[in-house]
């Protein structure tokens, strides 16, 4: 493939050595932020056009419509403008300003819904009829459907490849932020072909149903889910961990005052689980981390001071404890919330 398109994947696999302090484990990051369009997201943008593309249900003249909270659209937005294909974006209030108008930016025409769904009482629900009412009322139209199409969780067989090359297929613990699934499916469909031993860690959100949790509102946007995806499946993941907005929030601020990383709220949303397990992970073990996207697509949330106090109070001492972590714990401590609590 030439052009832009060529350049998605074979991310960056950098050593974390400051974010936390006094591990005995090597923690990786897997930046897919180098991604030309920003996120983990292109990967799969790309394979699931490329392969509707191959099966003849996308050609010039189909209208490409898809629900997504950013990423997602902004992926799609950036392969379908290199292939010339007309682009609906199904989006939702949460969606930032900045996103709506990369999507602009890209030639996608932007459909946003304001109401929740009146049965289910939630946005993704209401975007997705949206979707539907789309595909019924334009001709020749297709949805790739993030939340169910095998090539979604596909495109990342070849991200955790990369990971696993890398350090040589010593892959001790992987850490994966949920939301459609596509991710964390993926990768841990390659451990399984080739007979890895990697354990791989879910990173829900509290107030996402994906691993069972109750349905709540939730700030960050693109992590967990209020309908569990049809690409979850059973097993896929050693243990779930949830982690709250202010995890995210703390984990995010943490990143680039430490490690000059500038990432996305699901980026905080991993490292929250790793301090959260940090205690069972054994002294020399290969810890990977996946950072889905860049910060600046959260500037007027998880970096603005005044959204975060407003939601959240003064966290200047919760971004310094939450590097604090030592194997010599008091005895009685726990940790719970990404902190070490008493």
């Amino acid at each position: 493939m030439d052009g832009i398109l060529h350049t998605i994947g074979n991310t960056p696999l950098v050593k974390l050595t400051k974010v936390f302090r006094n591990i005995g484990f090597n923690l990786y990051a897997k930046l897919e932020a180098f991604n030309p369009g920003g996120s983990v997201k292109d990967r799969a943008a790309l394979k699931m056009l490329e392969r509707a593309i191959e099966s003849g249900q996308i050609h010039q003249a189909t209208t490409i419509i898809e629900s997504s909270s950013g990423n997602m659209a902004i992926g799609l937005a950036q392969a379908c403008a290199y292939f010339g294909l007309r682009l609906i974006c199904v989006v939702d209030a949460k969606t930032t300003t900045q996103n709506r108008r990369i999507l602009r930016a890209y030639g996608a025409e932007v459909d946003v819904v304001t109401e929740v769904d009146l049965e289910s009482g939630e946005l993704l629900q209401g975007r997705l009829k949206r979707v539907e009412h789309l595909l019924r009322t334009i001709a020749d139209s297709f949805c790739p459907n993030q939340y169910k199409n095998p090539y979604n969780a596909r495109a990342h067989h070849k991200t955790m490849q990369e990971i696993a090359d890398f350090l040589h297929n010593r892959v001790d613990y992987l850490f994966c932020s949920t939301s459609t699934c596509g991710t964390i499916r993926g990768c841990s469909e390659y451990i399984s072909n080739n007979g890895l031993r990697t354990k791989v860690i879910a990173v829900d959100a509290v107030g996402s149903v994906i691993f069972g949790g109750e349905s709540s509102k939730r700030l960050i946007p693109g992590h967990g889910a209020a309908v569990r995806p049809a690409l979850f499946k059973e097993g896929m993941a050693e243990r779930c961990v949830h982690v709250t907005d202010l995890d995210c929030v703390v984990g995010c601020r943490r990143l680039v005052q430490k490690e000059g990383i500038l990432a996305g709220g699901s980026s905080g949303a991993v490292l929250s689980a790793v301090r959260k397990m940090a205690q069972e992970i054994p002294d020399g073990a290969n810890s990977v981390v996946i950072l889905p996207d860049r910060g600046e697509r959260y500037l007027e949330t998880i970096y603005s001071d005044e959204w975060v106090a407003e939601h959240f109070g003064d966290i200047s001492n919760q971004i310094e404890t939450v590097a604090a972590f030592t194997r010599q714990s008091p005895a009685g401590a726990s940790i719970s919330g990404g902190l070490l609590s008493h």
